[in-house]
């Protein structure tokens, strides 16, 4: 096992057991050059409360306290990161894919917040681009869709039944 990188789940989720290490991960993720930044006004300075596991900002704004999951996925977000930890694990490992029925039977989660995290790690896991396909894409032949003799008489028109090869 590398020493941030565990190579199965078991070691996942015995790495990542105890909120410390976790607070320790994300922070190394998010601030890889060591510097905590306030995420409202961008100072620096700020100083470290144990007891909550939170920032405090030297700044007087709202929200001068924040943790590692503001600005993040995590945000808003009462499930631990543990919780988190292993289902991006989970989702991120599997070649095909995990429902939100299986993660919350491993994460020990009802399926609605098994598919609210899966959302969220979904969405992080996007490109910017809006899934636009660039450069040289390879498609097979398929045809979408019903036939056109099956379908209502109102949006059945003559553009709708020309076949595939015509267009």
């Amino acid at each position: 096992m590398n020493n941030d990188r565990p190579a199965t789940l078991l070691e996942a989720i015995r790495h990542f057991a105890t909120p410390e290490v976790c607070q320790d991960f994300m922070v190394r993720m998010r601030w890889p050059d060591g510097v905590v930044t306030c995420p409202t006004c961008g100072r620096t300075d700020v100083s470290y409360l144990a007891n909550q596991r939170r920032w405090q900002c030297k700044n007087k704004h709202s929200k001068r306290q924040f943790s590692v999951k503001v600005g993040t996925i995590f945000e808003d977000s009462p499930i631990s990161l543990d919780k988190w930890v292993a289902a991006m694990w989970m989702l991120a490992s599997d070649k095909n894919g995990v429902s939100s029925y299986e993660l919350g039977r491993a994460l020990g989660v009802t399926q609605g917040s098994a598919w609210f995290m899966l959302q969220r790690i979904r969405l992080a896991m996007q490109d910017d681009d809006n899934g636009m396909l660039n450069g040289t894409v390879e498609v097979d032949e398929t045809f979408i869709g019903g036939k056109a003799r099956f379908m209502h008489r109102a949006p059945r028109s003559p553009r709708r039944q020309r076949t595939w090869a015509s267009r």
